[in-house]
């Protein structure tokens, strides 16, 4: 069974008008492809969906989409979402439609765990996330909600490298470069105030120019 499931009606009307209307409805306009079948566009209720689209792992798991007029289960996977350019509201989804056993290639989060412990965040250290998703190709029954990687052992120039993660079973990633995906740099150093440096030399000229005035009156 999927951590997410929806509801959604069969979508009749196509296009921008009937999708504005549907918008005012306080719907979303949404479709279901792929998987060897026709496309299935669909309205999804705003306000229901608006609670998902907040939780980062609703766009790593499979959706079960039941649609009220269709027959069959339809399981997909978010693949993309069209915002609002100024609210914060979905305008579109589109599902990829998959079964469990299907082979996916999907982003995932990465996991900095236990980075409070290691020598370098203790030596003041400072984590820097080079690569904050990793793309994975696993079954979609399989896809982890994180990319954990441990980090208590790391110290100030330690870098972890793809090859140097453990992935989950049935995980892999699908790319032959060995690119860094996080390091430890060392602490940054705070650069000393210029402003009483600088307010001090003005001091002493201003305190010079006096005397030579003085010298020049005498």
């Amino acid at each position: 069974m999927s951590d997410f499931i929806v509801e959604a009606d069969l979508r009749e009307k196509t296009g921008r008008g009937a999708a504005r209307r549907m918008r005012r409805a306080g719907n979303i306009p949404a479709v279901i492809y792929g998987g060897g079948k026709p496309e299935l566009p669909i309205t999804l209720n705003a306000l229901d969906v608006s609670k998902f689209l907040d939780q980062e792992t609703f766009y790593t798991s499979i959706v079960e989409i039941k649609v009220k007029g269709s027959r069959g289960t339809n399981k997909g996977l978010v693949k993309d979402v069209q915002w609002h350019p100024v609210r914060d509201e979905a305008m579109h989804i589109d599902f990829h439609r998959v079964g469990d056993a299907d082979v996916v290639l999907i982003e995932v989060p990465v996991n900095a765990v236990n980075f409070e412990k290691c020598p370098g965040d203790i030596k003041g250290g400072v984590l820097e996330t080079i690569r904050h998703t990793l793309e994975v190709a696993c079954r979609a029954d399989s896809i982890p909600d994180t990319i954990d990687i441990f980090c208590a052992q790391l110290d100030i120039g330690d870098a972890v490298h793809v090859e140097d993660i453990a992935l989950p079973d049935g995980v892999e990633i699908p790319h032959d470069v060995n690119f860094t995906v996080l390091a430890v740099a060392a602490p940054k150093v705070e650069a000393e105030p210029v402003e009483e440096a600088e307010t001090e030399v003005a001091e002493g000229e201003a305190a010079e120019g006096e005397t030579d005035s003085e010298s020049e009156e005498s």
